[in-house]
């Protein structure tokens, strides 16, 4: 009997149903509030009406357009939906399927746009899977491992986090800007560094923001050695951290932005931007796709957009992410083992330490399974395995982000009791 591949882990045992904002029924009749967001996907909750009906609609018309060969109206109408979030000045799209797809495209533009072969990267930074995505990601060893070699011409610098060096957020900061700077000059020149590639908000490196000082540091040192800097959008991006864009907590705009996630709320669509000129620096035909910007997907997307702005989704996210954090920050006070709470909207997470503070991996895993037990659905994520990442949908009311709190704080009460 043919089966799934057993590489691919479930965090929970959940087999879904039916699912509607928030919720998730298993098809064994048990309700699950769902803080995972199919990873920060489902922006406008599950299921979301006006999105459904989108996409109904246009699977009656088309469902696959391919747009090198003919152009179809949902993808249109998004773009011109893009023009009113987009950062100035990206007026440009390119359409794929997924984020790492995006930022290979990104990648592969900013060399050509530069003629120049390096790449810099963050550590802790995630940016997919597929060879040069995973290339750039150190979000942890088996994202990037046992298919060697990758593609070169990339190199890591320090990110500033400050939890796990013990220090202060400008101590870390000036610490990470020195070693950027080293590294121009010890490892690879200006003349050789096309870009730099960054996460406004660190995603499965452990959900740490990225200071506004350390991104405006990197944008001047994109600006002064004629570098392109890349904002990688794809888990931050629209309006999770309480912003449209994450990046958008700083000064720093980005040349090129990628987004995907939560851009359709769930329907396969990524797109980079950059301005026309950096865009038409590519050369022809470095861009294309089978399915990318497909038909359906492009209407959810405009469906999506429509939902965040009159809904007000992006205010939501940063109320409710106060309210959230307030509630993680009430736990913490009297649970040492949840090291570190942290996050901007709703984009929250806790580092659990043992009592040397040393990184916990199997108190982040325990909490994480203890929660579904308690109808709550929660992921783990960082290098060390030892984050708790808490991603509601965007859509989330007062009263989930209560009952989100209370199941945590079960699943907390049930660890500690476990392990004492």
């Amino acid at each position: 009997m043919t089966s799934l591949s057993p590489l691919l882990k479930q965090a929970t045992p959940v087999v879904v149903d039916t699912a509607l904002g928030s919720w998730i029924n298993a098809d064994d009749g048990k309700r699950y509030l769902d803080f995972t967001s199919g990873i920060g996907v489902t922006s406008t909750g599950h299921c979301h009406p006006d999105v459904v009906a989108a996409a109904r609609e246009q699977t009656g018309k088309i469902i696959h357009a391919q747009y090198t060969t003919v152009m179809h109206k949902p993808l249109l109408e998004l773009t011109e939906k893009l023009t009113g979030v987009l950062p100035a000045g990206l007026d440009s799209v390119y359409y794929a399927n997924s984020g790492s797809e995006s930022i290979e495209a990104s990648i592969r533009l900013a060399r050509m746009a530069t003629g120049r072969p390096n790449i810099i990267a963050f550590h802790g930074g995630f940016h997919g899977r597929t060879v040069a995505a995973a290339s750039l990601t150190t979000a942890g060893t088996k994202f990037r491992s046992g298919f060697s070699p990758i593609m070169g011409g990339v190199q890591i610098a320090p990110f500033p986090y400050a939890f796990r060096y013990g220090w202060d957020e400008d101590t870390a900061v000036d610490f990470a800007l020195r070693e950027l700077d080293y590294l121009l000059k010890s490892i690879s020149s200006p003349e050789d560094t096309a870009g730099f590639i960054i996460e406004p908000v660190l995603g499965d490196g452990g959900y740490l923001p990225t200071p506004p000082r350390f991104l405006e540091g990197v944008r001047e040192r994109a600006d002064r050695i004629g570098a392109v800097l890349i904002i990688d959008e794809v888990q931050a991006g629209v309006g999770r951290t309480g912003k449209f864009w994450g990046h958008e907590y700083s000064a720093a705009k980005p040349d090129i932005l990628i987004t995907a996630k939560g851009l359709a709320s769930g329907f396969p669509i990524s797109a980079m931007a950059a301005g026309e000129d950096l865009m038409a620096k590519g050369w022809p035909g470095s861009q294309g796709g089978t399915y990318g910007g497909n038909a359906v997907a492009a209407a959810a997307a405009v469906a999506t957009l429509g939902v965040v702005e009159r809904e007000g989704l992006v205010e939501n996210a940063r109320v409710r992410g106060d309210q959230l954090r307030a509630g993680l920050e009430k736990l913490q006070a009297s649970r040492p083992f949840m090291g570190d709470v942290r996050g901007l909207g709703l984009m929250q997470a806790v580092e659990f330490v043992d009592e040397d503070g040393e990184p916990d991996a199997p108190a982040a895993a325990a909490v994480q399974q203890a929660a579904v037990d308690q109808g709550l659905l929660l992921l783990t994520c960082g290098a060390l395995g030892n984050v708790v990442r808490i991603i509601p949908a965007l859509v989330a009311t007062e009263a989930e982000i209560d009952s989100g709190l209370s199941r945590f704080e079960g699943a907390l009460d049930a660890v500690r009791d476990v392990s004492h």
